[in-house]
């Protein structure tokens, strides 16, 4: 039960990193709290292999932060990725379309 709550707050920290940061218009509206809840499962569940209780609030910090840092750096490196690619297409296509 504990995983599925830390899963929403994963999801609640990569929702609020995508309309936090800029660049939100690049890639899908799921990508980052995808990201943010999947990093935030699986931190969980490797405090919990080595040896974490559930109820100790170390757990809770450690896989909530990791989902918060894992989103915003998505989100800023995707975002700005796409958005340099997509100048660069399309420069390509204005140099093919002038010649």
């Amino acid at each position: 039960m504990e995983l599925l709550f830390v899963a929403l707050g994963g999801a609640i920290f990569g929702l609020a990193a995508r309309y936090a940061l800029p660049n939100r218009a690049e890639y899908g509206v799921a990508l980052v709290p995808a990201i943010g809840t999947a990093v935030a499962a699986v931190v969980w569940v490797a405090m919990t292999w080595l040896g974490m209780q559930w109820d100790s609030g170390w757990i809770w910090l450690i896989a909530l932060a990791a989902a918060a840092a894992a989103s915003a750096v998505a989100a800023l490196l995707i975002g700005r990725a796409r958005a340099a690619s997509d100048e660069q297409l399309l420069a390509q296509l204005s140099a093919g379309a002038a010649a």
